[in-house]
């Protein structure tokens, strides 16, 4: 079988296109979305969006792929390990649409660097992360009307301990039960007094198994801020976690493309 040397968008996304309609594949090809953190969640997350035909995707992530991670994330392998994340999955994502706008940023996201990734300029934006404070700092910014993404901020709380796929589902943040993240969130918000300015939607599980081994101690970069104690983490619940994401970026562009006779 000869190699295709120019794809498409017609080849790439014509069983998408049955279902979205011309107007919903224009718009993905011009959404904008940045996305924080590509690990267990965000990997997932990322794959799906640009699968979904959206045309420009910016991924902020920092971490370089290790071997605790191959068990959940996207661009893990034996052979990616040491590689950094971004990197990985940028050259994998323009395998599938070589045509799409994929942009890596090796970088924390911090309460310090924040104004410098121009979120107000992207259609969406994606929380992915699970340093505390710099998590607490990204929603912030997200829900303030002068940095807010132009459409919709969406967010990730805890994947880690959860196994039943029927209970993760979304919901808006302050009615987000049984998540320690989520918990740990607004107990932070609350002592600051300083609150969320819009409200969010959330994807989550209330479900809280236990690690039923010790974890080991990880190695971790002094640059980097302390993360909580690893826990045991499933692939198929960080996939639906991050397929959630996307999913909640492609049912709105769905439903403000809908044809008047759906509405």
């Amino acid at each position: 079988m000869s190699e295709r040397k120019e794809w498409t968008r017609e080849m790439i996304f014509g069983r998408l296109a049955l279902a979205a309609g011309p107007e919903m594949m224009d718009v993905l090809s011009r959404t904008r979305v940045i996305l924080f953190g590509v690990g267990g969640v965000g990997s997932w997350c990322a794959e799906s969006l640009v699968r979904s035909g959206v045309g420009a995707l910016t991924m902020v992530d920092c971490d370089d792929v290790a071997a605790s991670n191959i068990n959940r994330q996207l661009p893990a392998t034996t052979a990616t390990v040491g590689q950094a994340k971004t990197e990985v999955l940028r050259r994998r994502l323009l395998e599938i649409n070589p045509a799409a706008d994929v942009r890596a940023i090796r970088a924390l996201y911090t309460p310090e660097n924040g104004a410098s990734f121009g979120i107000e300029d992207y259609d969406y934006a994606i929380d992915a992360i699970d340093s505390l404070a710099c998590k607490a700092d990204l929603i912030l910014r997200c829900t303030d009307p002068a940095t807010a993404p132009r459409r919709a901020f969406y967010a990730s709380m805890g994947a880690a301990l959860k196994i039943n796929p029927a209970l993760i589902g979304t919901a808006e943040f302050g009615r987000v039960e049984g998540c320690p993240l989520a918990r740990a969130l607004r107990t932070r918000f609350r002592r600051s007094r300083v609150w969320p300015q819009r409200k969010f939607s959330c994807v989550y599980s209330p479900e809280r198994l236990a690690n039923r081994m010790a974890p080991e101690t990880e190695a971790t970069d002094s640059a980097v801020p302390p993360k909580a104690a690893p826990s045991g983490t499933f692939a198929h619940t960080t996939a639906i976690f991050g397929f959630t994401l996307a999913g909640l970026v492609v049912a709105d562009i769905y439903g403000r493309t809908a044809p008047a006779a759906e509405n």
